[in-house]
C-alpha cells in the first residue's frame, strides 16, 4: 500500500479549501517550498558504535549494514536518501593512522559543502559513542578536532552527541530487561557519563553540547528488532536542532513501528514535543506571507481527515495524551505523520 505524502494532503486541503486565490496562490508556493527542502544529516563516531542500528531504527530502513565481524561495514561516506532526508553515514575512526586521516579529511570536506543557496549542506551532525566504552580518546579527537572546527558559526546548533548501547554499558548489569530501562546504578553511572562527555568537550572547544543516552536495540538478519530505550528522545534531540522550515520533511521517514518508541526516560513527553514541534514549524511556513490568520487550522481538512484539525488542536492546548511516537501517531496524528 501507498504511504500517502504529506505534501500531498497538503496540497490537497489548499485546492479544496473555502478561501481567495490570491491566499491559495500563496499558501501552494510555501507549501512547494516546503516540498523542495531537503535535511543533510552526517552520522559519525567511532567503530561499533551503532550508527547503522541507530540510522535503521530511527527510520525503519535496512539500507545501513549492521558490522558483525572485526571490519567495519562502512569504509567510505555512504550517501542514503530517504525521500528528502539524507543520511550520510561516515567510516568509524579508530582503524589505524592512515584510515584515521582519510577519514576525517573525506568529513572536513563533506562539511565545507554547501547547497545551491550557498547554505552548509549538512545540516546536523550527529556523533554517537558507546556509552560501555571507557577510553573514548579517538571520539574526542574526532569532536574537538575534526568536526567541531568545522562547523562555521553555529556550532552548537548544529552538532548532538549521544551514547549509544545504554543497556550495555555496564556489561549488561543493573539493565531490567522486563522494564527495559536502566535501573538507579546505571541511570547514575550514564548520568555521570554524559556529564564527563560534556565536560570534556567544552574544556577542548569551549561549545555546549547536551549528551543524551540511549539504545538503538539491534536487529540481525532474519532476527527480531529488539526494544530501543529512549529512540523518542534522540529523535525530539533531532527535531529541534533541525531548521524548523525543514522540520517536516521527518514526517515520511520516522519509523512506523510503535514498539521502538514506547520505553525513554519520561522526563517530558518527548512524543508530544516532538510532534509540536514539527506542527507549530509546519504551520509558520505554510501561513507564512498568507493573511489566513487563526483560519489555517480550518484549510488543511475537510472532513477532519487532515493536519491542519492537528494543528488547531494543539494550538488550541487541546491535544490528547500522547503515549509514545507510534501510538501517539495512531490516536492523534494518524493523518498528519502519514505512517498508517
Amino acid at each position: 500500500m501507498r504511504k500517502t505524502n504529506i505534501f500531498e494532503n497538503m496540497e490537497n486541503d489548499i485546492m479544496n479549501a473555502d478561501i481567495n486565490e490570491n491566499e491559495k496562490s500563496k499558501l501552494l508556493k510555501n507549501v512547494m517550498r516546503l516540498k523542495e527542502n531537503k535535511i543533510n544529516i552526517m552520522i559519525t563516531g567511532a567503530t561499533g558504535c551503532g550508527k547503522s542500528s541507530t540510522i535503521n531504527a530511527l527510520f525503519d530502513t535496512e539500507v545501513a549494514k549492521v558490522g558483525v565481524g572485526v571490519d567495519p561495514e562502512t569504509m567510505e561516506i555512504e550517501k542514503y536518501e530517504l525521500d528528502n532526508l539524507i543520511l550520510w553515514d561516515t567510516p568509524g575512526l579508530g582503524d589505524g593512522k592512515e584510515a584515521d586521516n582519510r577519514h576525517a579529511k573525506n568529513i572536513i570536506h563533506k562539511l565545507a559543502e554547501v547547497d545551491a543557496q550557498g547554505n552548509a549542506l549538512i545540516d546536523l551532525v550527529l556523533v554517537i559513542l558507546d556509552s560501555g566504552t571507557r577510553d573514548l580518546g579517538t571520539s574526542y579527537e574526532l569532536i574537538n578536532n575534526v568536526i567541531i572546527p568545522n562547523l562555521g558559526a553555529d556550532k552548537e546548533g548544529r552538532i548532538l552527541v549521544a551514547l549509544n548501547q545504554a543497556d550495555m554499558a555496564m556489561k549488561g548489569r543493573n539493565w531490567d530487561y522486563d522494564k527495559n530501562e536502566p535501573n538507579n546504578t546505571l541511570k547514575e553511572f550514564l548520568d555521570k557519563k554524559a556529564a564527563s562527555v560534556k565536560n570534556r568537550i567544552f574544556e577542548g572547544t569551549g561549545v555546549n553540547v547536551t549528551p543524551i543516552y540511549y539504545s538503538a536495540g539491534y536487529k540481525e538478519e532474519g532476527e527480531e528488532q529488539s526494544r530501543p530505550y529512549n529512540l523518542s528522545k534522540l529523535l525530539y534531540y533531532i527535531v529541534k536542532a533541525t531548521p524548523a522550515e525543514k522540520r517536516a520533511v521527518y514526517v515520511n521517514n520516522i519509523n512506523q513501528d510503535e514498539n521502538m518508541w514506547k520505553d525513554d526516560d519520561e522526563l517530558i513527553d518527548y512524543a508530544k514535543e516532538t510532534k509540536r514541534t514539527i506542527l507549530q514549524s509546519v504551520m509558520d511556513s505554510a501561513s507564512e506571507g498568507a493573511d489566513i490568520g487563526g483560519e489555517i487550522g480550518e484549510v488543511f481538512g475537510p472532513a477532519g481527515e487532515t493536519v491542519g484539525r492537528v494543528i488547531g488542536t494543539v494550538v488550541g492546548g487541546a491535544a490528547g495524551v500522547v503515549k509514545g511516537i507510534g501510538g501517539g501517531i495512531i490516536d492523534g496524528i494518524k493523518d498528519f505523520f502519514s505512517l498508517w
